[in-house]
């Protein structure tokens, strides 16, 4: 039986940079709907930092999306 990945291997992309467009939100005012820095979603918007299971919600709930539109595993992260 194979083993799966470790989660640490595994890179939570997303769509956050374009559903913020297309809401017309900058980092800074999505940052301030969910209370977090705007670097904060930088991060996350490169891949650099992965979520927490609320954040992610919290987000998504904001961008008026499901969590599965706006985050996925990347398969094709090293």
């Amino acid at each position: 039986m194979g083993r799966k990945p470790k989660a640490e291997e595994e890179r939570v992309a997303n769509r956050i940079e374009e559903l913020r467009a297309q809401s017309n939100l900058s980092r800074q005012e999505l940052a301030d709907e969910v209370g977090v820095h705007y670097q904060t979603i930088g991060y996350i918007e490169r891949g650099e930092y992965s979520p927490s299971l609320v954040l992610a919600l919290r987000i998504a709930s904001v961008l008026g999306a499901s969590v599965e539109e706006v985050f996925w595993l990347d398969k094709e992260a090293k």
